[in-house]
């Protein structure tokens, strides 16, 4: 189970040092299925059903031969999203993961923050430096972004909603 809340980003925290570097692609978006390759040896297949705060989620690691077979079949329409991921310690003790994309989302900046419970999600007060909410917004997904025009999507909503 994955509970967590995801956010924009408004203002750009300062950066840590260290950060992962990933990539990702779906191979189906319903239930979705990801690939996804972290740093340059750890390959993950990940199987999530549902949206919003609650969801189910099943994780198993794959080889590098698995994940580059598997990315050469991606869900028609998608292309792997490339991104950083930024650890940020918050003041409540919670870890923020930040997510600086490259590639066809380039300069797109996303937070999200995992919680033990939806309690404790519900409580969660988000630092000044999130921007608007859009746990249950599913234009948001990375299913969305993933598709070869999701940057565009993203800026239509954007300008839709000022």
């Amino acid at each position: 189970m994955e509970i967590e809340r995801q956010f924009l980003v408004k203002d750009l925290p300062p950066l840590p040092a260290e950060c992962e570097t990933i990539r990702q692609g779906y191979v189906a978006l319903e239930p979705e299925i990801r690939i996804r390759q972290i740093g340059t040896a750890q390959y993950v297949l990940t199987v999530k059903r549902g949206a919003g705060l609650v969801r189910e989620e099943w994780e198993t690691a794959i080889s590098q031969r698995e994940f580059d077979i598997l990315s050469t079949r991606l869900e028609p329409g998608t292309r792997l999203i490339a991104k950083r991921r930024y650890r940020i310690p918050l003041s409540d003790g919670h870890i923020a993961e930040l997510h600086i994309h490259d590639g066809h989302l380039s300069d797109f900046a996303y937070v999200e923050v995992e919680f033990p419970s939806a309690e404790a999600a519900a409580s969660f007060t988000p630092p000044g430096w999130f921007g608007r909410e859009v746990t249950e917004d599913a234009r948001f997904s990375y299913s969305v972004l993933a598709k070869a025009d999701g940057m565009e999507q993203v800026r239509k909503i954007l300008e839709e909603s000022t």
